[in-house]
């Protein structure tokens, strides 16, 4: 995207980040496995579930890269009320499907509250071949170590721990595109850049103000 498309959707104290002069957006389509709070175990069933997510790329009020995320869809109505309540991440709950494809997976969401109700579609790739050394911009697009939420004024920002993703190449053979035009973006041009990972363990850690916004 151009950076102005993204920088006037974006808080103040945020500035867009850019790879060679442009902006990107990501719909990113994963699965929670065993999420718990630190020090609890993981609840059965309740902690594994599917998740879509409509994120951009930033720099936060100290220059620090991080991600900001116009939207994010699970399934389990649980986490969604302990996100949107603990760290003020703009989390919905939908109605979700992860299936094998001879090739490949197929995620299909629905979003039920809060509205607009219905948004979402299907995500379907082709999985290739093993990346061994991703190149510079997959690594500006997977190498996210920081998220910012902004809630009473205030610049928040949380750590996001893991190893770098095992990344493989992959094709994008459906993208439905309604949660990236829901979060304000005009439809995207030519085909998508799509990667597939494994997955890692991930921790993140509690919100800190990093910065106060003048009233």
């Amino acid at each position: 995207y151009d950076p102005a498309d993204v920088q006037r959707l974006l808080p103040r104290g945020l500035r867009v980040d850019t790879y060679d002069g442009m902006a990107w957006v990501g719909l990113v389509a994963f699965e929670m496995v065993d999420i718990a709070l630190a020090g609890l175990p993981p609840v059965p069933h309740l902690g594994t579930f599917p998740e879509t997510n409509v994120r951009t790329y930033v720099r936060g009020p100290d220059g620090t890269p991080g991600v900001w995320f116009h939207s994010l869809e699970a399934e389990r109505l649980g986490p969604v009320l302990v996100a949107r309540g603990a760290y003020r991440l703009p989390y919905f709950w939908s109605q979700m499907r992860v299936t094998d494809t001879p090739r490949g997976i197929r995620y299909v969401s629905k979003r039920r509250w809060p509205g607009p109700r219905g948004i979402g579609g299907p995500i379907e790739v082709e999985i290739g071949e093993p990346i061994g050394f991703p190149g510079s911009l997959e690594a500006f697009l997977t190498a996210r170590w920081r998220l910012f939420t902004v809630s009473n004024r205030r610049i928040r920002s949380a750590e996001v721990t893991h190893p770098p993703w095992p990344l493989h190449r992959a094709l994008a053979t459906e993208v439905g595109i309604d949660l990236v035009t829901a979060a304000g973006y005009p439809r995207p041009v030519g085909a998508p850049l799509a990667l597939y990972s494994p997955g890692v363990p991930v921790a993140v850690t509690t919100p800190r103000t990093v910065a106060r916004l003048p009233g």
